[in-house]
Order: structure tokens, then sequence, then C-alpha cells
């Protein structure tokens, strides 16, 4: 079980999919589940629309970063590097609460957390994060 209190990343992740291809939480399970894992990684997704879909619960352990999943939670944003201003505006709104709840917990992109050479988000969210005063 994820416990609040270890919290200390809240990662951004992006689908590496086609930009145009219009997906959810439900297709992400699905491809996670191809994968042999137990769903969907992430706790939360972003649709192209900027509609906001729940992943894992809260409380269960994240399946989206190698050795950090104990003491992060995961938000993945759909496509691969042209997202939406309402992706945006969803994403600025997700990360506003968590930070609410968990305030010690540093905003990173996954490409920026180590130990992957992976490029994901493909946008800098360190610059982005200080832009929105987040």
């Amino acid at each position: 079980m994820l416990k609040s209190k270890n919290i200390k990343f809240l990662v951004v992740h992006c689908s590496d999919t086609e930009n145009n291809k219009i997906l959810n939480a439900r297709n992400i399970h699905e491809m996670h589940l191809g994968f042999g894992w137990d769903g969907i990684g992430y706790h939360k997704v972003i649709c192209r629309s900027g509609k906001i879909e729940n992943g894992r619960p809260e409380y269960w352990i994240g399946a989206h970063v190698k050795s950090k999943n104990e003491i992060s939670l995961g938000v993945c944003l759909i496509g691969r590097d042209k997202f939406t201003q309402k992706q945006f505006i969803s994403l600025e709104r997700v990360l506003k609460k968590w930070k609410l709840f968990y305030p010690k917990a540093k905003i990173i992109g996954h490409k920026d957390i180590g130990e992957t050479k992976k490029t994901c988000p493909n946008f800098d969210v360190i610059s982005w994060c200080k832009n929105k005063n987040l």
C-alpha cells in the first residue's frame, strides 16, 4: 500500500502514442495488461480533450517509475509531444490538488527521475511548473 507520508515525487508522463490518437484510461489499462502488469500503472490520465480520468487509486503503488513507485504518484498525458491546451490546464489542476495533499513532493517529468533513457513526457516539466508557480 502506498503511504501518503512517503510521497516524494509527482511524476508527469506521456502515453508515447500518436498525438492525434484518442485514448483514455481504459485503453492505457488494456495496454499495460498486455505488458503483463496488474493493470494501469498511472494514478491519473489526462485525455486529449482535457478530461481527467482515474487510473490506480492513490493508495495503490503505481507502476510508472522504476524503483520509485513506492514514493511517487504518476499522471499521464495522452499523446507523444504535442499536448492540447486543455490537457495542460487539467495537468495544472491535478498537480495543484496533489500538492495540497503532498506539499513536500517534487513535481518532475519521468525523464528527470533518473534510471531511464526515456524522454517522457517530451517537455520540460520543471520549467513549466516554475512558470505556473507550482
